[in-house]
């Protein structure tokens, strides 16, 4: 009474396995990683310019920081440095007070 021990080949692999933490991609498209456009960084305008102090007078220079409804834009949406938007905001805010600005458009 010998038993034969039968063995299974290992299934073979059907696709290439990805490195961890990654899918495979499917064919004809890239990795997510490299589907990304490089975003080329915002410059401060008013660096550029060397606008050492922006003056709230310049009202048409300070409409263009602000959305249409009257909101400050943000820095990740205007590109300015820091320093910079702070001034941006106190010259839309003197602006508003003096009603050269509307505080909202409804």
């Amino acid at each position: 009474m010998t038993e034969e021990i039968k063995s299974t080949p290992a299934p073979a692999p059907a696709t290439p396995t990805a490195p961890t933490g990654q899918s495979p991609a499917p064919e004809g498209r890239p990795p997510f990683h490299k589907r990304r456009p490089e975003v080329r960084r915002k410059v401060c305008r008013l660096c550029t310019e060397k606008i050492a102090k922006l003056d709230y007078k310049n009202a048409q220079f300070v409409k263009s920081f602000t959305m249409d409804s009257g909101k400050i834009l943000s820095r990740r949406i205007t590109g300015a440095c820091a320093r910079h938007q702070r001034q941006i905001t106190i010259a839309v805010k003197r602006n508003r007070n003096l009603a050269v600005l509307p505080y909202t458009t409804r």
